[in-house]
């Protein structure tokens, strides 16, 4: 299952970058955020997930390179029993940012492939059966490396010159831990201007095509 993700998520990067797409890249730090949001997993109820991620610019006009790096946990105790796992992923994802005629307003959609280190812990309290009969605690964890796809969109605005409000929702597809997130984030121009990131509206007429 694995591999074939991996496969769909290279065959969708060598599409962004056909048609001499490499060939107007612009790629450097633009800009770093964090974030923060509802993460609802599969199977598990919903908790708080936080992240980080960077806008490392353009592989083409239209195309940007941002990674992520996302953390949550949930834990659930049955009496004296406990259970928990928790999630750290560092992905990389390639957004398409739709052209649109106002700067206020900047969607989004993309994918990206991210490797998950996932920990899991169950311990159990000791009980007394009676006559003498005790069953001692007992504790186990495992941490398991996956590869998950991430698919989803969003939006940015600007509150500032230097400053971008964004709003998005993934999904992740990673084995026994998929999940949804919607997380809302800030991030910070480091002078690579990331508004200017941003492709400019297509334009119909012959005379505005000239830049």
């Amino acid at each position: 299952m694995e591999r074939r993700i991996a496969v769909c998520v290279v065959l969708l990067i060598c599409s962004f970058v056909s048609q001499n797409a490499w060939a107007k890249t612009d790629l450097g730090l633009k800009a770093i955020g964090g974030d923060v949001g509802f993460v609802d997993p599969d199977h598990i109820n919903g908790t708080v997930g936080f992240g980080a991620f960077a806008n490392l610019g353009n592989l083409s006009p239209d195309i940007r390179l941002a990674p992520h790096l996302g953390y949550w946990s949930k834990s659930n105790q049955f009496g004296g029993d406990k259970a928990s796992i928790s999630d750290i992923s560092l992905s990389t994802r390639g957004l398409y940012m739709f052209h649109m005629s106002s700067p206020k307003f900047q969607p989004y959609a993309g994918a990206g492939l991210g490797f998950h280190m996932v920990h899991a812990k169950v311990s159990t309290a000791a009980q007394d059966l009676g006559g003498g009969v005790i069953i001692p605690a007992m504790e186990a964890s495992d941490t398991q490396t996956k590869i998950g796809l991430d698919m989803g969109g969003g939006f940015t605005t600007p509150l500032s010159e230097k400053t971008d409000f964004c709003f998005d929702l993934w999904y992740t597809a990673v084995s026994d831990v998929g999940h949804l997130s919607m997380k809302a984030g800030v991030s910070f121009d480091l002078g690579g201007s990331s508004h200017a990131a941003s492709p400019a509206p297509r334009s119909t007429h012959r005379s505005r095509t000239r830049r």
